[in-house]
């Protein structure tokens, strides 16, 4: 605090004559406030830009409450959880009065639908946007700067995402999660301005969503349709797309389980773990009965066809150990058709099944084979996770064909349970301090030049050794490579905060785990 004193103006010696009489004595000097210019808020991710000035800033305080303009209620759902987040009323649609944080829709803004910007000054916080999207992410930067210091600092945020896809991806199919972990895990997604959860829910060792058209696949322990309802309703609250991932044609074992006249047999008739006979209609029947039934349950924009691992593909010679793929290939296709092209073929059928139905489709690195006859679709994304395949391709043959891509590069994403093979649990830090959406297999990083191609990345969970962890373990193990990952996601550029002050951070925020 600075004390000033009040000064008329006048030249020295009149006011020393005026001080000989009482009454013409200047009142007594007050105290005024002088304010430094203010710092960007303390949150995670942290905010692009932030314009200083000098004021106190705006903290919740009685008689504050939330409101949003008029001809912006559609936003009543942001604004009724920022004010229960921060203790106050949410009054609707009225204007705002001193101390009120107010959201409104702004169609003209700059930038694009999850972009926003809050504007502290004269004791009130007003949180604009082009679209919902970016409003609720402005009441998180809110939420965080509170918490974080007490106090939503004087100035201007703009702030805005550099990737469009930001996520987490959970193997549920080994693992069951209940829907409340899940539910807490969208939580904290949402405060990390995440925008993506995959749910791998088929695996060989599980299959963990109710099914009405073939219950027999399910497991013991699954989610049913109305916990993934509830699910898919707080994600969409909290902007959040639910990606659906059922894999194939591998990773089918326990589909498998209940159809075992459809797993495919080698040239001595030994069954191949997981792999569906991709030669029979009745297996893609099977399939796409599960794929419509799911369609209709997660209503979101994406769907994840896996196509990885398909184990007659990892043989040394697939025509020789796999003959009657082998000829149905060359039947299909020519005496070039190979067992690839037939895998290819399914990857495409199966898309051409959930494209009528409005979905984008993504598939694993390893399921877009280089050559032959069949080629994958345009339209799919790759989910670059490996180059440690039978025959995996750099992510720059990929990005050089104009395909699209989202990062899930093993060497820093993967959190696989029981750390088998060569995998080791991923540090926050690391992540922090090396990876980056251009660094999409290993450690290198491809050019620049294909940034508009390169369209986020996903934090993956994967559970190899199921019990090697519970599930609150999970959580814990995974806070903060998740807040990690959400800030080189936001924003690639090498980080201001030091990781030791990140980390403090996060244990502030409350999302160290």
């Amino acid at each position: 605090m600075t004390l000033t004193s009040c000064s008329s103006g006048e030249p020295a010696k009149a006011r020393g004559a005026e001080a000989k009489t009482p009454a013409a004595v200047s009142p007594s000097p007050r105290p005024s406030r002088t304010y430094a210019l203010s710092v960007a808020p303390a949150t995670i991710p942290s905010v692009r830009t932030h314009e200083p000035a000098r004021g106190p800033g705006w903290r919740p305080g009685p008689g504050a409450g939330v409101v949003v303009a008029r001809g912006s209620e559609a936003l009543a759902d942001e604004a009724r959880l920022i004010a229960g987040e921060l203790k106050l009323g949410y009054r609707g649609a009225v204007a705002a009065r001193a101390g009120d944080v107010e959201l409104a829709l702004d169609a003209g803004g700059k930038g694009g639908p999850e972009s926003y910007t809050v504007n502290a000054s004269g004791g009130r916080v007003r949180i604009t946007g082009p679209a919902e999207a970016g409003v609720f992410y402005g009441t998180r930067t809110l939420k965080q700067a509170v918490k974080s210091g007490g106090v939503m600092p004087e100035g201007v945020v703009r702030d805005g995402p550099d990737r469009p896809q930001r996520g987490l991806m959970v193997d549920i199919a080994r693992k069951h999660f209940t829907a409340a972990w899940i539910e807490a895990r969208l939580r904290e997604m949402a405060d990390l301005k995440l925008n993506q959860l995959g749910l791998h829910f088929s695996d060989d060792q599980g299959f963990r969503i109710a099914s009405d058209s073939h219950p027999e696949v399910v497991s013991r322990e699954h989610l049913t349709k109305g916990e993934v309802r509830r699910i898919l309703s707080l994600a969409a609250r909290l902007h959040i797309t639910v990606i659906p991932e059922i894999d194939s044609p591998g990773h089918l074992g326990a589909v498998l389980a209940a159809h075992p006249q459809l797993r495919l047999r080698d040239a001595a008739g030994r069954p191949v773990p997981g792999a569906i006979d991709i030669g029979q209609g009745e297996s893609a029947r099977i399939v796409d009965e599960l794929l419509r039934e799911y369609a209709e349950l997660f209503g979101g924009a994406y769907w994840h066809l896996g196509g990885d691992e398909y184990q007659a593909l990892v043989r040394k010679n697939p025509e020789a150990s796999f003959p009657q793929l082998a000829a149905l290939a060359r039947q299909k296709y020519g005496p070039q058709g190979r067992v690839q092209d037939l895998a290819t073929a399914w990857v495409n059928d199966r898309a051409a099944v959930l494209r009528p139905l409005g979905r984008k489709l993504k598939a694993w690195n390893d399921g877009f084979f280089r050559g032959g006859v069949v080629r994958a679709d345009k339209d799919l994304e790759v989910e670059y996770w490996t180059g440690k395949e039978i025959g995996a391709r750099p992510p720059q043959e990929y990005l050089r064909e104009g395909r699209r891509l989202v990062n899930v590069n093993d060497e820093y994403l993967y959190y696989v349970l029981g750390q088998p093979q060569t995998f080791v649990y991923p540090t926050g830090r690391r992540i922090y301090e090396q990876w980056t959406p251009f660094v999409i297999r290993g450690t290198q990083a491809v050019s620049r030049t294909y940034s508009d191609q390169i369209l986020g990345g996903r934090f993956a969970v994967w559970c190899d050794l199921a019990n090697s962890q519970t599930q609150e373990q999970v959580a814990r193990g995974i806070a903060m490579p998740l807040a990690a990952t959400s800030q080189k996601l936001w924003d690639p550029r090498t980080p201001e905060r030091s990781w030791q002050s990140f980390e403090a951070l996060a244990r502030k925020l409350g999302l160290a785990g």
